[in-house]
């Protein structure tokens, strides 16, 4: 499934970009931009990952990421011509496997960990002049984010399988696309890096466990594919 998304996705750029790069293109939706508020909608895929800091040397742990799905909308508000002011709620689901160090039993060396985040990020938008048919940018902003699988009020911890996150953390995002104007509506790709401000770990109630106990902060990070039409 996932090649053949691939596949489709290459297609369809690859006609978006002969069609918009050619020397004298046909404009299209050449009134877009001077909205005061323009609306839309996003789909991607995701990469989400941790950065680990640790109380003492010891061994690693791992992290074995996997692609996930976004999906979520748009809404944003010029301020002048080179500069947009977006709100962009989504919803974020990924996995990924962690592997503890120390232990014989895969039960308890392994943690899959579940997160579907309901994101609300505040981005500022910063474009060039528009060339043709297309126009690249740039973006920076805050978000936060509601872990919905962050297990935080679980009584149970990692003796007893379950691993635990923050509901809440808050982020900083970095990104950059092009908007491609199509003849009946604005196609963007993007890519995006998501950084957790805010320790997520929700520690083990024994100070010693072989789990959390050498942890000193967990983030998230997280690569974003996404895929604007408006």
């Amino acid at each position: 499934m996932k090649k053949w998304f691939f596949i489709s996705l290459t297609l369809l750029i690859t006609n978006i970009l002969s069609a918009q790069f050619n020397e004298s293109p046909i404009l299209n939706k050449q009134n877009e931009d001077k909205k005061l508020i323009n609306w839309g909608y996003f789909l991607g895929l995701n990469q989400y990952d941790f950065k680990i800091e640790y109380k003492e040397n010891a061994q690693d742990v791992l992290v074995s990421k996997s692609f996930g799905f976004n999906v979520g909308l748009i809404g944003e508000l010029r301020l002048n011509e080179f500069l947009d002011l977006r709100f962009e709620p989504g919803l974020h689901y990924g996995s990924r496997l962690m592997g503890f160090p120390g232990f014989d039993d895969e039960r308890d060396a392994i943690r899959e960990v579940k997160s579907t985040y309901i994101n609300f990020p505040v981005l500022l938008k910063a474009s060039t002049r528009r060339f043709g048919n297309f126009k690249p940018f740039l973006l920076a902003g805050g978000s936060r984010s509601l872990n919905l699988g962050s297990n935080e009020e679980s009584l149970d911890d990692n003796s007893s399988g379950t691993f635990r996150m923050k509901k809440w953390v808050y982020n900083y995002e970095l990104g950059f696309g092009i908007d491609f104007y199509l003849e009946y509506f604005k196609f963007t790709p993007s890519i995006r890096g998501v950084f957790a401000l805010t320790d997520e770990l929700v520690p083990d109630q024994d100070p010693n466990s072989p789990w959390t106990g050498n942890i000193e902060s967990l983030k998230t990070r997280g690569l974003f594919i996404n895929f604007t039409f408006e």
